[in-house]
């Protein structure tokens, strides 16, 4: 699985953001063809989209498609399918695993008409509904080239309209739901849940204080929707010098206590053993991760 630590929503009829992208450090693009374009552009966003994809680097390029009952899925996925450079699709407004499975069945026939391995097109579910998140692990494991899952939480969008309650960053008011979309992630072992948007776009305070807030509860990337979050989420998601100190330590520590024929021992006055060396070696291994990623192209 790969690791997403800011997907750049842009509208893909906005030639003027388009013209940005190459520019910016965000980790992947998501190309929206839903909810941010008029019907009358649909068709218009989806050249644009093909357009700006060529582009890009290979595999940052996502696309948004539009919802299952809106009539315009299968022409996005038809429309898209087995195009270069394109590391797969988010499907938006996921309520059970009866609508993923719909979309896993038109993939698979458009894969299997352009002599495609079926199954080869990632898909990243939204979550996005009471319901959604009711059913989020049925929805998570409902097909297997699901690459992870965003939590669709912005302020006053669909989430809200689904539960009726009233937004905010860190109270008890949507915590349930996107907790529980992240349990569900990773009990189906994605290993990179994607935390969803956050709506003010002039609150970058506010914005690092989400973050933050969402790397605590074990989030690991988010979606964005302006260039001035971007550097913020990769700099959020990214562990910090200390983390990565405290971990090698850790990992050094417990080795030497295997050798003594023990397995625990402390560092900085705290317990470490087994389960404590898993996490430092997990620390280690997404900072590895991501130093891969940051790596410039040749």
């Amino acid at each position: 699985m790969r690791l997403w630590r800011s997907l750049l929503f842009v509208p893909a009829n906005q030639r003027r953001m388009l013209d940005k992208l190459g520019s910016l450090p965000a980790d992947g693009f998501i190309f929206d063809l839903e909810d941010t374009i008029p019907v009358a552009e649909k068709a218009h966003a989806r050249v644009m989209a093909k357009e700006y994809i060529a582009r890009l680097p290979p595999d940052k390029s996502w696309i948004r498609v539009n919802a299952l009952p809106s009539g315009y899925l299968h022409e996005d996925l038809a429309e898209f399918v087995g195009t270069p450079g394109l590391a797969g699709f988010v499907v938006p407004k996921q309520d059970s695993a009866g609508d993923v499975a719909a979309v896993d069945r038109m993939l698979t026939s458009l894969e299997v008409r352009r002599g495609l391995a079926p199954g080869s097109t990632p898909i990243i579910v939204m979550v996005e509904s009471a319901a959604g998140a009711l059913f989020s692990y049925q929805v998570v494991t409902a097909a297997k080239r699901i690459e992870s899952v965003i939590y669709g939480g912005g302020e006053d969008g669909d989430m809200n309209v689904s539960l009726g309650a009233i937004w905010s960053s860190e109270g008890p008011e949507m915590m349930l739901v996107r907790q529980l979309t992240f349990v569900s992630a990773r009990a189906a072992a994605i290993k990179y849940p994607l935390d969803g948007v956050y709506s003010n776009i002039r609150d970058l305070e506010g914005f690092k204080r989400d973050t933050t807030l969402s790397r605590r509860l074990g989030y690991r990337g988010r979606t964005v929707i302006h260039p001035s979050q971007i550097e913020a989420a990769n700099e959020i998601y990214t562990p910090t010098a200390a983390e990565i100190d405290y971990s090698t330590r850790v990992l050094k520590a417990f080795d030497e206590a295997l050798a003594r024929g023990t397995a625990s021992t402390t560092v900085d006055g705290k317990l470490v053993d087994v389960a404590m060396a898993k996490t430092a070696g997990n620390i280690l291994a997404l900072v590895a991760t991501i130093a891969g990623r940051d790596k410039p192209a040749k």
